[in-house]
């Protein structure tokens, strides 16, 4: 099996420090861990549009600001029959070993609303600063789902390079 995936970084800035959403993973059967917000893209389902439909199932938050939409070519309306989107995203991962083979990618971006106390397959949706994000993944990476692991890695990665510039 192979799947593609839209995941987002939902951030904020909240009296000077800046946050972001994260979630815990309650899927029967499934470890719980936690998460960032996303999932599978449906069938011909843009990467934006999944982006945004899984963050409302997950967190109940709107997502109005997605880094990278700005950049979306499509080439609706050329030939009905075929109809490719090309978008530049945060970050992209691939699984390069274990149970599924999938791909994805990050997004960076704000929302409006307020948080669901559990939304679709996840529990505790709430913000944390990105101190207490490095300080968690340091503590011990294994309590980040499998697929984030990497991509939390990429933006704490990503926010340090920015402090130095």
């Amino acid at each position: 099996m192979f799947f593609v995936n839209s995941r987002a970084i939902i951030e904020r800035m909240q009296d000077g420090t800046i946050e972001i959403v994260v979630q815990t993973r309650n899927k029967p059967g499934e470890p719980q861990r936690i998460e960032l917000p996303g999932g599978r893209i449906e069938q011909y389902e843009s990467l934006i549009a999944a982006l945004i439909r899984e963050v409302k199932e997950e967190t109940g938050l709107d997502a109005v600001e997605i880094e990278g939409e700005d950049t979306k070519i499509d080439t609706i309306g050329i030939d009905p029959s075929f109809e490719v989107e090309c978008v530049k995203p945060f970050g992209v991962y691939q699984t390069l070993n274990g149970p599924f083979d999938s791909v994805g990618v990050y997004f960076r971006c704000k929302v409006h609303g307020e948080l669901v106390k559990s939304g679709d397959e996840t529990k505790n949706p709430r913000w944390i600063a990105v101190d207490e994000l490095r300080q968690l993944m340091k503590d011990d990476p294994h309590q980040f789902s499998s697929i984030d692991r990497a991509g939390v890695m990429f933006y704490l990665k990503y926010l340090e390079k920015q402090r130095r510039t």
